[in-house]
């Protein structure tokens, strides 16, 4: 979609398991951080999109969660849209907000994710991701993954133990490992890789830095994912002010950041040799903007496990098909290489508050983009892709969303 909307202000908690805060704690947090950082006031949000995926399941509350998030901070009478697209909740949220402006509309709209996953009963955490799934195939899916699992010298549990999606990347990457020659190491690479981007963003849930062995030796979940492969349960919130370029100029904001395109692809039965969400998403966005992957300086992208990263490289055109674990073992996508990946950590070491890691995505981007990221600063930074999606249908992410920015 082409879209006329810059990112004038960014917000977000710093993710992480918080027993004693809810949505409207994380979700007040984020959103007076970024509209602060707009330099506005809150009276100044004329709509606003909220993104959650699992307070009905976590917490009971249903139907109406940012109108209950807002009001704690007295912003109301404004339209207040909630949004549901499973991990692409967040980024569909900020779609909207920019289609609203874009469509001259509204000169100010707020774009928020939020979720509360974490609950002392990890059966309600990991339903929540069993309903991002097709409920009416979900027993057939459970068999198949756990037969899957105890071909790959795994065992059963997916939806039980650990989240059902792991299954579904591990199998991912035993395909990939068998097609490719993709090695473990350097899947576990990509975790140690992220942790070190982690350790530099105080946002994140993680901030220990692991080799490649830590990541081998951890915990086991299921063949080949240890549990530093996967992206944790945690909470949080992350929130972006979206402005015309006309109400930004006329403010005078400093350096809003672009959005070049977004495009959004749901997911289908495809054939094995048709393009799947990502590289549809991608090319839409490359085509829209007039960029292409040799143009950017950074990507975040939706490396809900690490094997996703690797595969994800090979979707957004950024190697030969297959070589992703070959851009993991020369560094071009650490910081300091020639295209850094997931600077902020990514889900695996930022987390992963699946609402809300969409926005935390743009959060970050926009830090790079304005050359306020600190110590892992990508230097001269001035073009960058986010990669979002979730949930599961046919054979494929439900929901995928890609944004290319621009300083």
């Amino acid at each position: 979609m082409r879209l006329n909307a810059r990112i004038a202000g960014v917000g977000m908690t710093r993710f992480m398991k918080y027993p004693d805060k809810g949505i409207k704690e994380l979700g007040t947090e984020a959103v007076q951080k970024a509209v602060a950082d707009a330099g506005l006031e809150l009276a100044d949000i004329e709509a606003a999109y909220v993104g959650n995926c699992a307070a009905g399941l976590v917490t009971g509350q249903e139907s109406i969660r940012g109108q209950v998030i807002l009001d704690t901070i007295g912003v109301g009478k404004i339209p207040i849209i909630n949004v549901e697209n499973a991990c692409a909740s967040g980024s569909t949220a900020l779609i909207q907000a920019c289609s609203m402006v874009t469509a001259g509309l509204f000169d100010v709209v707020l774009a928020l994710g939020v979720e509360k996953l974490s609950h002392k009963d990890k059966a309600k955490s990991f339903a929540a991701f069993a309903g991002a799934m097709d409920v009416d195939e979900l027993a057939q899916m459970v068999a198949d993954l756990a037969k899957a699992a105890a071909e790959g010298g795994g065992e059963e549990g997916a939806g039980q133990s650990r989240s059902m999606f792991m299954d579904v990347y591990a199998s991912a990457a035993r395909a990939h490992m068998e097609k490719y020659g993709t090695t473990i190491e350097q899947f576990a690479g990509v975790s140690a890789k992220n942790s070190f981007h982690g350790s530099l963003n105080p946002n994140a849930q993680f901030h220990q830095v692991l080799s490649v062995e830590d990541v081998l030796n951890d915990r086991p979940i299921v063949p080949p994912l240890t549990r530093s492969m996967c992206s944790p349960i945690g909470d949080g919130a992350a929130a972006a002010v979206v402005m015309s370029e006309r109400k930004a100029r006329e403010l005078g904001v400093s350096k809003p950041v672009r959005i070049r395109s977004s495009v959004m692809h749901s997911g289908w039965h495809h054939t094995e040799d048709e393009p799947d969400t990502v590289e549809l998403c991608a090319r839409d966005a490359y085509e829209e903007s007039g960029l292409g992957p040799e143009d950017l300086d950074l990507i975040e992208l939706h490396d809900a496990s690490a094997p996703a990263e690797i595969i994800n490289y090979d979707a957004l055109g950024l190697c030969q098909e297959g070589g992703g674990g070959e851009l993991i073992e020369k560094g071009v996508t650490k910081l300091g290489g020639r295209l850094p990946v997931n600077t902020s950590g990514g889900l695996l070491r930022k987390g992963h508050p699946v609402g809300a890691s969409g926005l935390a995505q743009v959060v970050e981007i926009t830090l790079q983009l304005q050359g306020r990221a600190g110590k892992r600063q990508v230097e001269g930074a001035k073009l960058a892709l986010a990669q979002n999606g979730g949930g599961k249908k046919g054979n494929d992410a439900a929901a995928m969303v890609v944004t290319i920015f621009e300083a």
